[in-house]
């Protein structure tokens, strides 16, 4: 099934694709994410040899989406002992195969510091 996340108006929808139209799940503030259309079936799985940096798009029952640059990366659920919330700018590292959450910081300007 395919999923995407729509940001418009400090709304973000979950949408899901039912015979060619995109069909509205759930309805939640958006907190800290930026206007788009984000489509998580298109997310890579998480290399857990790096760190990724970027705002939570989504977690369901198996994964955590974020965005990582102009991509999207899945970082397998089951790794968190505390899964992030959806809105908030975090860094996500590996060790000995179980996720590293921390609080991300954002430079002056545009980018994000690494």
């Amino acid at each position: 099934m395919k999923q995407r996340v729509l940001v418009m108006n400090g709304q973000r929808l979950l949408q899901s694709e039912q015979n060619g139209e995109w069909n509205t799940v759930n309805v939640q503030k958006a907190g800290d994410l930026k206007p788009g259309i984000y489509h998580l079936y298109l997310a890579k799985d998480a290399d857990k040899e790096r760190k990724y940096i970027g705002y939570i798009l989504h977690t369901d029952k198996d994964y955590v989406y974020q965005q990582y640059d102009k991509n999207l990366v899945r970082h397998e659920r089951a790794a968190f002992d505390v899964v992030p919330n959806h809105g908030t700018l975090k860094s996500i590292s590996y060790e000995q195969e179980r996720a590293v959450v921390a609080i991300a910081v954002q430079k002056l300007g545009r980018g994000l510091r690494r």
